[in-house]
């Protein structure tokens, strides 16, 4: 059971230091996914919760309307730390209202989430001046994914919402993210997505404090054979693998004339 909480902030719109983006807004603390892998898992060290990463959500709540002139012309994500359509957006809707107050803006917004839910707001989206669906996934095996990803959508609930989303001409993204050594092909998620995608980004697998030694319990339970090759780019920080994987993007994609950025690559 996830633990519900109200949280009072002071905006939904926050500056941001990643690159290629001016402001974030996450519209919850916490993610209710419980994604083994999910690199936010550090927050709640930061939060008044004892419970573990993906067992607590807070919601945002604040008077204060999102200032849509101010953030004209600017790259906004949501979300970066949280999925804006969570098991309680149901209930809450908080993202919604974020939605409904950017209808009309004239920023570069870009939602990311795992969840079928955003189909909702297609109506929301089709008066959004420049907008875009990202739809991530680290696998196109649904047996994997209910072991990485405990409470997100299914694989084939993200293709179906690929095709929805196409089919209402709203630009689709597939963020194949993370790439988890060994484990993710993302030759096989572009096959099975790549008739309802306009774009593709990647990233690779980040692993540091706590859900670190997850990862690494995990991968000693389930891939005991990739045991020494997680020491290898982790323990001795030797990243050649993930070199070599951004090269076989490079050249899949160029071959392909697929549109993408690889974030780990800096392309």
């Amino acid at each position: 059971m996830v633990v519900e909480d109200v949280t009072r902030v002071k905006d939904y719109l926050n500056k941001t230091k990643l690159a290629s983006l001016d402001y974030v807004i996450n519209p919850y603390v916490g993610c209710p996914n419980k994604c083994l892998y999910c690199y936010a898992a550090y927050m709640a060290s930061f939060s008044k919760h004892s419970e573990q990463w993906g067992e607590f959500i807070d919601i945002k709540r604040t008077p204060k309307k999102i200032n849509i002139f101010k953030i004209k012309n600017k790259k906004v994500m949501i979300s970066t730390v949280t999925d804006p359509y969570n098991s309680s957006e149901q209930k809450y809707g908080v993202t919604r209202m974020i939605m409904e107050q950017l209808a009309k803006s004239e920023a570069f917004i870009s939602v990311v989430t795992k969840s079928r839910l955003v189909l909702r707001d297609i109506d929301l989206f089709k008066k959004m001046k420049n907008v875009e669906i990202v739809i991530s996934f680290s696998t196109i095996d649904e047996n994997i994914k209910n072991k990485l990803e405990l409470n997100s959508s299914s694989i084939a609930d993200r293709i179906e919402t690929l095709k929805e989303l196409k089919h209402n001409n709203i630009k689709t993204v597939v963020f194949i993210s993370p790439i988890i050594p060994g484990i993710t092909d993302f030759r096989s998620i572009i096959e099975a997505t790549k008739d309802f995608a306009d774009e593709y980004w990647f990233d690779r697998l980040n692993l540091r404090s706590s859900f670190k030694t997850k990862m690494f319990n995990f991968i000693n339970q389930e891939y005991p054979a990739l045991k020494s090759l997680y020491d290898y780019i982790y323990n001795q920080k030797n990243y050649n693998y993930f070199d070599d994987v951004n090269t076989e993007i490079s050249d899949y994609c160029r071959k392909n004339n697929i549109v993408y950025k690889n974030f780990s690559a800096g392309t």
